[in-house]
Order: C-alpha cells, then sequence, then structure tokens
C-alpha cells in the first residue's frame, strides 16, 4: 500500500468511468474509491517530499508536446488480481514519460520493466470468478470512446489521492 507523499502522473479519461462504475456494482472492493478512471503515466514519481521545481516544469512541457487525442479503448486484460483495458493510442506518452525519470520504475517493476497503457477497471480480483464477471461487464461497454485531454500530478493524502496541478495536453506552459 502506497503511503502518504507518494505521487504519480497519470491522464485522467472521465469517458471510461462506466468501467470502473460496472467493476463496482460487481463488489465494490475491487474499485478504489475517489480515484477517477485514468491512465498512469509515472507510477510511483518522485517522493513529494523531493518533487522539484525541474520536476514539476519537465511534467508540464512533456504534456505541452502530445495533444490532446481522442481514444478507441477495446481490449481487456485479466492478470491475477486485476483486469484493465489497455489504451495503446497512449503508450508514446507514456514511453515519454517513462524515458525522461528512468528510474521512476513503473509499480515498482511488479509489472516488468514497460507495462502497457491502461486502465485499471478492478484490483484484487483474485477470484477468478470475480475476474471472469468484471470481464464480461466491461466486455459489454466496449469498444469505448474517450478523450484525452490533460495530465494531472497527484499526490496521496491521509485523505487520499489530491491533483497538485492539472495541465492540458498540447497546450504550451499549460495556458
Amino acid at each position: 500500500m502506497p503511503e502518504p507523499g507518494t505521487t504519480a502522473v497519470v491522464i485522467v479519461l472521465p469517458d471510461a468511468a462506466p468501467l470502473l462504475e460496472a467493476a463496482w456494482r460487481i463488489d465494490p472492493a475491487l474499485v478504489r474509491r475517489g480515484v477517477p478512471a485514468h491512465v498512469s503515466l509515472l507510477y510511483p514519481f518522485v517522493p513529494e517530499s523531493a518533487l522539484t521545481d525541474q520536476d514539476e516544469k519537465g511534467v508540464r512541457s512533456l504534456a505541452a508536446g502530445f495533444p490532446a487525442t481522442d481514444l478507441l479503448l477495446e481490449e481487456v486484460v485479466t492478470e491475477p488480481g486485476f483486469v484493465a483495458v489497455t489504451v495503446p493510442g497512449l503508450q508514446p506518452v507514456l514511453d515519454a514519460f517513462r524515458a525522461r525519470w528512468p528510474g521512476s520504475r513503473p509499480y515498482g517493476g511488479r509489472f516488468g520493466a514497460r507495462p502497457a497503457a491502461h486502465v485499471t477497471v478492478a484490483m484484487g480480483a483474485d477470484n477468478p470468478t470475480v475476474a471472469s464477471g468484471v470481464r464480461t461487464a466491461i466486455d459489454s461497454l466496449l469498444p469505448l470512446r474517450a478523450r484525452a485531454a490533460s495530465v494531472q500530478l497527484v499526490v496521496l493524502t491521509e485523505e487520499g489521492w489530491q491533483p497538485r496541478f492539472t495541465v492540458p495536453l498540447g497546450v504550451p506552459d499549460g495556458k
């Protein structure tokens, strides 16, 4: 479990919320309440206590270099304990962020060196019957169109994940 002060860089995908809602209807414990549908670009990122202006400027600058984009979510991936939907249209953005911060091992290395861009729909789906039910529920929602419009730097607080800042994709200086 992450500690308060953990940070992440994400692209929130509000249009993908129905995927999480479908998993929540099967078992609310599978979905992290208060965490919207998103693709993690860097998790964990730099701890909040070590975060520098250069890190923040780097996030803003990289976000400016990629346009907002329309996506088509189509493929469900099931791994032990989790169900996700891949987002190949965001792989170039994810790769650029990882290249900028090569010391930030995605998910602490838990899923290998280069996990694919994805929306985690259900975590803790250790029961294969439950995972299968989630997969069936979200399969019925796909393909799903979603728009990636901004990047957020979020920090885990005692109250949950909170945005530190949001920057639009493709807009120099985030303005």
